[in-house]
């Protein structure tokens, strides 16, 4: 077996990017159904807001979840309760403060769901190098081999050439899927962000239509 006969340092190459490669897919599926889930949850988040008329009952029923968009809903409603709980009410100052306490949940949002995408975008430029590496050693071997035994033939290097091809392709092998996984997720999340910035805009609007009922 390849890995078997391969170099101490060959060895801890291709662990290492073996040990890369389960986290990687152990992200991969983690992440794919959370994100999964949380598009399920706005969903449904979104429509019973649309269809609420008493905005303090649909708060207290959705104020506390975990859900990223019930977190915008939540600053929305903390930071117009704030300003608008003593006279005179600064109604423009009032809009831009509301609008800054959601699109600064949103950033935190993002920020918190995208924390084990930076291990994939790691992986995927990395593991690369890292096979090659493991490539490189293999190939000096094979010439130190050449250079012991004085003698060039196919089963002097095979060993040291095999050992290196072998780490390249663990190398792809834990960088392709992260890449992909990668630009895949991190489309998602995009649309993830531009969902909760709808919703944060029509939030926004429904506030500043009350605002426009006190004057």
């Amino acid at each position: 077996m390849l890995f078997m006969e391969a170099d101490i340092v060959v060895k801890t190459v291709m662990i290492g990017l073996l040990l890369a490669s389960v986290w990687t897919w152990t992200i991969i599926v983690s992440f794919g159904m959370n994100i999964a889930q949380i598009a399920r949850k706005s969903e449904k988040f979104e429509q019973a807001f649309d269809k609420t008329e008493n905005l303090d009952k649909f708060f207290e029923e959705y104020g506390q979840s975990s859900l990223p968009s019930a977190k915008v809903l939540a600053a929305g409603v903390k930071e117009w309760r704030r300003s608008t709980s003593k006279g005179p009410i600064d109604r423009e100052g009032t809009r831009q403060r509301l609008a800054s306490a959601m699109n600064m949940t949103i950033a935190h949002e993002v920020d918190r769901i995208a924390d084990r995408l930076n291990f994939l975008a790691t992986v995927g430029s990395v593991a690369p190098f890292v096979g090659l590496f493991g490539t490189v050693w293999g190939i000096m071997r094979s010439f130190s081999a050449i250079a012991a035994e004085q003698n060039s033939s196919l089963a002097v290097v095979a060993p040291g050439i095999a050992e290196a091809l072998f780490a390249t392709a663990i190398g792809l092998f834990a960088a392709i899927p992260a890449v992909i996984a990668y630009n895949r997720f991190s489309h998602r999340l995009n649309k993830l962000e531009a969902r909760m910035g709808r919703f944060a805009d029509g939030f926004h609007a429904t506030l500043s239509r009350e605002l426009e009922l006190g004057d």
